[in-house]
């Protein structure tokens, strides 16, 4: 049982401390309200009600903020120190229970609830006590951080209450657990609770020896095993075998630490040295072990370039090495500006899809210098292996990474500029589809955690810029292509190359055949009559060739004492390259009955075809030859049902496909040719057959046709524009659902043409055969 009675006394509040009843302890006071109070209980009887605060932070507790069980105490003792808080000694006396609290403004004070133990002791109290004592006595061995002393003082404790609180004292318990027991009033409830939490640190004082055993043991083994190395590499010494491995081990050891492995890569490097160790050298698998541990040191992992980025600056290195391309230069800028904005930016994958000779790979090259970040080129024509691009599995003879893989190991750093350089050109066979396998390359989704065979770790390709280039966008396949983001490069104007040849064949070429800018000078005029009578392309490849074969025979006269200086006009080009091989423009000189100019977009840019028709005395019988496609010749078979269902309109003779044989030509017919393009050209060239009129000479057309006659959009309609002038014509015949496309042929060739959009093939005709007005 428990007494109880009354009081009023000022309040100290305590922060993580906690005064049990009979305990004696020092307290530091500082906060200018515990002062108070301290001073008020000096001036009044001594007595001081203590309690702990909730929450430690809070410097000015109020109601809220105090357990309301606490301990009223006596201060014994008061020093003032030098710094301003005061050192006082208080001796606890009751439990106590806040009744009310009173603010004085300058402390605090509240009435109190004393409660006293009751000293009585039954059989099962003094049971308690001697298991709470014999409890205690086995914590004090096992701690080892509580003396006899404190033992054998508790034990002469003759109070039940006193000695669970004594006890809970010296125990390492939390705050709330201290005020726990603080307000358990029953005393054999408060002997049971300290008699539990005594138990349950014996049980954790027993795991953490066995812990500490185990770790010695360990400690011993690790120690014996350094010793045992020490032992072998001293042996090795003396056999004059150097260090052996072991020197390489410990190299191994440094480098891997120093190469900046994620930890579970770490993991697994360190686990095969430890193998590699074991194997002998002898054995074949200690160099495939080895050979691994080369490649997991010599990734980039976590060394990166920083990205300069300075739109300005990158915008002039841009424009530098390449003339025009400006979609393909805004596309890098409007990179940086985001990355510049966001610090973080998953690398975007670009194709640039164009003719050969266009400036792709160089222009990739130019942006990694933009960006100031590594580059690095792998070629995927030919590439016909699943594990070219993923790698080889460990266990076959001659593993190796991919050439993912590789490519970054050459980068040197994980947010390199990659090339994929001709990605159209990959094909498939039993051993597996590559290009599946670089769709999780390709896939900003995915390529966090790329997996190689060989690697087999996972590695993080979505720090890196991956350009591919190619030639042919139908033969990539769909998800692959779905993965990148297409930029077109249709090609060069006339202008544009001549600029490219001034500005950045010419002088590369004089560079490299040893001559001095003052040697060889070659005029515009003779520079365009080259762009014109000798190279035929979209890109620039030819034109460098030309230009190399007059350096070439430029060094020849200089060294051979003919000239000191050579300078090539239009006049006397052909001295050195001999006659031209080509007609500039293949307009046809004079507008002709059934031969119409069609464009066409081929994998080496866009061009123009002549398409032809013959009629002769028959039974009907249609003939298309040229090496045609199926999309060709069913563009011919509509056409043809097109001119029968429209003859009567068209002033043609209603049985004209039972009397004559029609034969359509497309010369070059060693050339393959398809494309859905050709069905208004086909379709003109047979109604000026069949009613002799004449197709203009200086009009090009492009469009597909309906078996209603409806002309359906086309795709390249740039790069066909591109052939259209190099051809010399003037005239563009083109769907009307095309004439967005228009903006984006250079302004240059667009001011030189005129286009004509149509959306029926009674336009067409309109426009193309002679009588009609343009």
């Amino acid at each position: 049982m428990t007494n109880s009675k009354e009081i009023i006394v000022p309040l100290l509040p305590l922060r993580g401390l906690l005064v049990y009843p009979t305990m004696v302890l020092h307290l530091d006071v500082g906060r200018e309200k515990s002062i108070q109070a301290l001073e008020k209980a000096m001036v009044d009887n001594h007595f001081i009600f203590l309690t702990t605060q909730k929450d430690t932070s809070v410097d000015n507790p109020v109601e809220d903020d105090l357990y309301t069980m606490g301990t009223l105490t006596r201060v014994k003792q008061m020093l003032k120190l030098p710094n301003g808080t005061i050192r006082v000694l208080v001796e606890g006396l009751n439990r106590a229970e806040i009744i009310s609290f009173h603010d004085k403004e300058d402390y605090y004070e509240v009435s109190l609830k004393l409660y006293e133990d009751d000293v009585e002791k039954d059989v099962e109290t003094k049971a308690l006590m001697k298991t709470i004592l014999s409890y205690f006595e086995q914590y004090i061995k096992l701690s080892k951080k509580i003396s006899a002393e404190t033992y054998a003082t508790v034990s002469d404790i003759e109070e039940p209450g006193r000695m669970a609180d004594i006890i809970a004292s010296h125990l390492p318990l939390k705050p709330k657990e201290k005020q726990e027991i603080l307000e358990t009033i029953n005393i054999k409830e408060r002997l049971k609770r300290v008699i539990e939490i005594i138990h349950n640190e014996k049980e954790v004082l027993n795991l953490e020896k066995k812990i500490g055993q185990r770790v010695k043991r360990s400690m011993e083994r690790t120690q014996k095993e350094y010793y045992l190395r020490e032992q072998m590499k001293a042996i090795q010494k003396e056999l004059g075998d150097k260090e052996g491995k072991g020197g390489e081990i410990d190299e191994l050891t440094e480098k891997i630490a120093e190469s900046g492995m994620p930890d579970h890569v770490r993991d697994t490097a360190m686990k095969e040295l430890s193998r590699y160790e074991k194997v002998p050298s002898s054995s074949a698998e200690s160099a495939v072990i080895r050979n691994y541990i080369d490649w997991l040191i010599s990734l980039p992992w976590t060394k990166a370039t920083e990205d300069d980025l300075n739109i300005q600056k990158a915008e002039r290195i841009l424009n530098k090495d390449h003339y025009g391309l400006e979609k393909v230069k805004e596309r890098v800028l409007e990179y940086l500006a985001v990355q510049k904005l966001t610090n973080s930016l998953k690398g975007p994958i670009l194709c640039l899809a164009g003719p050969p000779g266009v400036g792709k790979t160089s222009l990739a090259r130019s942006i990694a210098s933009s960006l100031n970040r590594n580059f690095v080129r792998i070629s995927l024509g030919g590439v016909r292996d699943e594990s070219e691009i993923r790698g080889h599995r460990r266990t076959y003879v001659g593993a190796m990474p991919g050439r993912i893989i590789q490519g970054m190991k050459k980068a040197r750093t994980i947010n390199p500029v990659f090339l994929l350089d001709e990605i159209d050109k990959m094909s498939s066979d039993f051993r597996g589809d590559p290009s599946a396998a670089l769709l999780e390359v390709l896939d900003p989704e995915q390529n966090h955690n790329f997996s190689d065979h060989f690697i087999e770790e996972p590695y993080d390709l979505s720090k890196v810029m991956f350009i591919a280039t190619a030639n042919n966008l139908a033969t990539i396949p769909d998800p692959l292509r779905d993965r990148m983001e297409i930029i077109t490069i249709a090609g060069y104007t006339e202008l544009e190359k001549l600029y490219i040849a001034k500005d950045h064949l010419l002088p590369k070429q004089i560079a490299q055949h040893g001559l001095s800018k003052g040697q060889l000078q070659i005029r515009e005029d003779a520079i365009i009559k080259i762009i014109r009578y000798y190279t035929r392309e979209a890109g620039v490849r030819s034109l460098e060739r030309q230009l190399a074969s007059i350096c070439r025979k430029t060094a020849k006269i200089i060294v051979s004492g003919e000239k000191k200086r050579v300078i090539i006009t239009e006049k006397n080009i052909e001295d050195i390259l001999g006659k031209t091989k080509y007609r500039y423009g293949q307009a046809e000189l004079e507008d002709q009955i059934g031969v119409a100019t069609g464009l066409a977009y081929t994998t080496v840019g866009g061009d123009t075809l002549q398409i032809e028709v013959s009629l002769s005395p028959g039974k009907g019988k249609l003939v298309l030859t040229g090496k045609l496609g199926d999309v060709m010749k069913e563009s011919a078979q509509a056409a043809f049902s097109f001119v029968r269902s429209k003859a009567k309109e068209l002033g043609i003779d209603d049985e004209f496909h039972e009397k004559l044989d029609i034969h359509i030509h497309v010369p070059e017919g060693a050339v393959p040719k398809d494309g859905p393009s050709a069905g208004i050209t086909i379709a003109t060239a047979l109604v000026s057959a069949l009613t002799g009129r004449k197709i203009r000479k200086e009009v090009g057309m492009t469009g597909e046709i309906t078996l209603r006659g409806r002309v359906l959009p086309i795709g390249g309609l740039k790069e066909k524009s591109l052939s259209a002038h190099r051809a010399g014509l003037t005239k563009i015949i083109l769907p009307k659902d095309n004439e967005k496309d228009i903006d984006d042929i250079p302004k240059s060739v667009r001011d030189e043409l005129k286009f004509i959009p149509v959306s029926h093939l009674d336009e067409v005709l309109e426009h193309a055969l002679t009588g009609g007005e343009l």
